[in-house]
């Protein structure tokens, strides 16, 4: 993630036309008039753990990698190192959507950052590859949906499972009936594997801008259990296990019951925390999420009869699925051609190479952003639930808790100023 300070705009002005003089790149063919072999120019905003892997995998695409951006310098400097041609690093991540060479931004940096940059992205003209989860509220979510389509930029959410066969087939199977009428989808997730008690807090290292590292959430001081990977242990940036293996496998549940548009009615559930407060995020849990239809989806965080992945239980029989394979009862389902199938689902062996292809074509990918926000809020619904200890009644059309104006409440978030929801 860009090392942001808190400037005012007059001042990142004159910052940014400074930096752009000293990069003096050549703007080049706005991305909505690519040809099939022109390179695509993308800026990598936060470069640590995940973002590693996916400067890699931009750059294995034929991607050129045309800046970067961390609030730790020193995982800049270590990310700088991976690319071929040394690109330009930046200070700020506005400085990097104000540069016109720069067709496309891959965020990948803690989820109270996802919002902000992705909406300040669309505004710029970039198109948009933004980890899962895809927000770490529903307003955000729904956000970054209206900043997308006002914009008309692509955004795909980095929830690769949709590019891997298994999971299209065994999705394809149950739209088309092969388990019988739906009625139960298990999602297993696991406990949280935070480094255990926090301690004292500290000051900061020097390399880490710490202020912007917090950028739109509470303040808080410094304490090394709390950032980096550590982050997604505390709701304040985001929201456990639940959005962390929940939205992979939340994304195939709604993938499989062809709800990619819409989302449960109600959630209840149980959850439990650690005892001594270590971290913020659920222990265990088991939320059931009721959709219009009939189907419950139940969430188990290390429940014994809940298997880690994705089980679609049919009239008929059921089917496991997860990074490692298929598994179907009967075991001929699996066996069946799909071939002619009445539903066939988007095809892609490669979550970054469509992204590219849709940056070109302008058709939506895979996981589209709304598809992103619906599948987050199922995340957020379930972890609303645990958070209050009651359950909720869910409007997915006006996408609104109703009757309870505290879980309501927690639908959004407030910015830390200078942030705000809006303003760039």
């Amino acid at each position: 993630m860009s090392a942001l300070r808190s400037v005012s705009r007059r001042q990142f002005l004159k910052s940014s036309a400074a930096a752009s003089v000293a990069f003096a790149v050549p703007s080049i063919v706005p991305s909505t008039c690519f040809g099939a072999n022109e390179r695509i120019t993308v800026g990598c905003i936060g470069v640590r753990n995940q973002g590693t892997g996916n400067l890699k995998r931009f750059q294995k695409a034929g991607c050129n990698i045309g800046g970067l951006c961390d609030v730790d310098q020193n995982v800049l400097a270590e990310a700088a190192r991976l690319v071929d041609v040394r690109p330009p690093l930046h200070a700020d991540y506005r400085q990097l959507l104000d540069r016109r060479d720069i067709d496309a931004v891959v965020i990948t940096t803690p989820d109270h950052w996802h919002a902000l940059i992705t909406v300040d992205a669309c505004r710029a003209g970039k198109d948009v590859y933004c980890e899962k989860p895809l927000s770490l509220t529903i307003a955000e979510g729904r956000r970054m949906v209206e900043a997308a389509r006002t914009h008309n930029r692509i955004v795909q959410t980095g929830s690769q499972q949709r590019s891997a066969p298994q999971f299209r087939q065994a999705c394809e199977l149950v739209r088309n009936g092969h388990i019988g009428r739906l009625q139960t989808v298990l999602v297993g997730i696991p406990g949280p594997n935070h480094p255990g008690d926090p301690g004292p807090d500290t000051a900061p290292p020097a390399e880490l801008d710490y202020e912007t590292w917090l950028g739109p959430a509470p303040f808080r001081p410094y304490n090394e259990k709390r950032v980096h990977y550590n982050f997604r242990f505390w709701w304040d940036y985001s929201g456990g296990q639940m959005t962390n293996w929940g939205a992979h496998d939340l994304d195939i549940a709604q993938w499989g019951m062809g709800t990619d548009d819409t989302g449960p009615v109600a959630v209840e559930g149980v959850a439990t925390f650690h005892p001594e407060g270590f971290h913020d995020v659920t222990e265990t849990c088991r939320i059931t999420h009721h959709y219009e239809n009939g189907v419950q989806v139940i969430v188990g965080q290390q429940q014994k009869d809940i298997p880690k992945g994705a089980t679609f239980v049919g009239a008929e029989g059921r089917i496991f699925v997860n990074r490692k394979g298929l598994i179907a009862e009967p075991s001929d389902i699996a066996e069946r051609d799909l071939s002619n199938a009445d539903i066939k689902l988007i095809v892609s062996d490669d979550h970054t190479q469509n992204f590219l292809d849709c940056i070109r074509s302008r058709e939506l990918p895979i996981c589209d952003v709304e598809i992103g926000h619906r599948s987050a809020t199922v995340c957020h619904l379930g972890n609303i639930v645990c958070r209050l200890g009651r359950s909720i009644q869910w409007d997915p059309q006006a996408e609104r808790i109703i009757g309870d104006d505290d879980a309501q409440a927690m639908a959004d978030r407030p910015y830390r100023a200078p942030w705000t929801h809006t303003s760039r």
